[in-house]
């Protein structure tokens, strides 16, 4: 692995690139997750119910499902250098925000917009897509993603002794805050140092943006339809937090919330239509044809493994005190396993898609899942803690190297959309995750894992029917000229 990415050559632009933007990534999820490992803290500061706490829980992954896919239009336009800067000074003003609360009412809202947080994994992926190979791309994928992801781990592991270094009532909150004012100076070098291609390459753009570009009448429908879950579970969301539910919103403000997703849907749909209108009056030549069910299958693959991690991260510190009865310091760091084992998975899963197919890996690695979360729903206090602790890392381990097989393959779709097809795949993940937490609003851990094994069985049937992509990519050059991209 070392030889093929020359991982120990930091003089390497492309080795640099892949540095600087999987810790703007890790920077990101330390702070989309640095409400969890603080669980008791904040409830306690704001003599918060269950219900409240999950309601938070919720609203920390809703923005991130519209936000992925407006940021993957924004960094296929104006490129991830200046996309991913902006967005690191954005989430540290954000993470402040939160800090400073003095309400409920304040505390959900800045959980709310600090989903949009988690739009920044897109960026890596097109700018790590643009600087390596197809033969090499899983694994620098995966390494992004790995120690991207693993900012959740970082953010359990260090953040409640920060809180008790700081110490006194606001220890919590000083923590917090330490992480937003990170990330606006990492924004600022990233804007300074970062790049969004090789030197004399390319940086290929949609033709038109606004919405995906697809190659035939069947796949126009068919995105029209994929599209209708990411406002049901808006929805869904706003349902819960209605009268009927945890009571944060009135019942006239859910009515505006339906109103304007259907909205919104519409004008997202008239989108669509406007970029392919040329196509489904003229049709497109066959060398720029692509499937668009690969990114279909890609999208059902990202709800269950990162939906599923997004969820039982935000969940596992407190199920661990709940079930042992750990303090939060000791839950915080076992917790920390489920996102550590990041570091070796995700990259192992981009490994393992890279030398032995996209489609075989996939199908592989989302079975290990299945059997994972059937093992957890297993857990009760009759468990040694170790026992617990190795189940929740073996499931784990599929969770994020299914992540990494997914995204393997994101790149190889179509290059000049890779950054909307990333958008669309990363907000069926937050999907996942608004729809596991409802469900855990409503059920004990026990039941809430095996549902999420029960959706892996359903993610097993579609990535049958994954195609492994062969040959070449056709993208337009600026001049009009036609770039042939080996993606096998």
């Amino acid at each position: 692995m070392p030889n093929k990415l020359n991982l120990l050559n930091l003089n390497d632009a492309g080795i640099r690139t892949l540095h600087m933007a999987w810790f703007a990534f890790f920077l990101t999820f330390v702070m989309w997750f640095n409400h969890a490992p603080l669980v008791i803290a904040i409830r306690t500061a704001f003599d918060l119910s269950d219900a409240q706490w999950k309601a938070l829980l919720m609203l920390n992954v809703a923005m991130t499902i519209p936000a992925r896919v407006i940021i993957g239009i924004l960094v296929d336009r104006f490129g991830p250098r200046h996309v991913f800067s902006l967005l690191l000074v954005i989430a540290g003003l954000l993470c402040a925000f939160f800090a400073l609360a003095q309400s409920y009412n304040q505390l959900a809202l800045a959980r709310f917009l600090m989903g949009f947080v988690g739009a920044g994994f897109v960026i890596g992926i097109r700018l790590v897509g643009e600087w390596f190979p197809a033969k090499q791309v899983g694994l620098a994928e995966g390494i992004y993603g790995g120690w991207g992801n693993f900012g959740s781990a970082a953010a359990a592991m260090t953040l409640p002794t920060l809180a008790l270094i700081y110490g006194g009532e606001n220890g919590w909150r000083l923590a917090v805050l330490s992480t937003g004012t990170i990330s606006v100076v990492y924004g600022i070098i990233f804007f300074k140092f970062a790049r969004n291609t090789p030197k004399g390459s390319t940086y290929f753009k949609p033709k038109k943006s606004g919405g995906l570009e697809v190659t035939s009448r069947k796949d126009f429908y068919f995105l029209l339809g994929m599209n209708v879950p990411m406002y049901l579970a808006l929805g869904v969301l706003a349902w819960r937090l209605s009268p009927t539910g945890v009571g944060l919103l009135s019942q006239g403000a859910v009515y505006a919330i339906y109103a304007g997703l259907l909205a919104l849907y519409a004008y997202q749909a008239s989108q669509i239509y406007r970029v392919n209108k040329d196509m489904l009056r003229d049709g497109v030549d066959e060398i720029h044809h692509y499937e668009f069910k690969q990114v279909a299958i890609l999208n059902v693959s990202y709800f269950v493994t990162f939906g599923s991690e997004l969820a039982v991260v935000s969940m596992l510190p407190a199920f661990f005190i709940d079930t042992f009865g750990l303090s939060p310091v000791k839950a915080g760091l076992l917790a920390s396993g489920f996102a550590f084992m990041n570091l070796v998975a995700r990259p192992t899963g981009g490994l393992v898609s890279d030398k032995f197919g996209r489609r075989k890996s996939m199908i592989v690695l989302i079975l290990g899942l299945a059997v994972g979360y059937l093992a957890l729903s297993q857990v009760n206090s009759s468990w040694p803690v170790f026992a617990a602790v190795t189940a929740t890392m073996m499931c784990s381990f599929f969770v994020q190297s299914g992540e990494g097989a997914v995204f393997a393959m994101v790149p190889l779709v179509k290059r000049r959309m890779t950054g909307q097809i990333a958008g669309m795949t990363g907000a069926y993940g937050n999907v996942g995750a608004v729809c596991f937490l409802t469900i855990y609003s409503f059920v004990d851990a026990s039941t809430f894992f095996m549902v999420i094994g029960f959706f892996s069985l359903l993610a097993l049937g579609a990535s049958v029917f994954l195609a492994e992509p062969k040959g070449h990519t056709a993208e337009v050059m600026p001049d009009g000229s036609v770039q042939y991209i080996k993606v096998s």
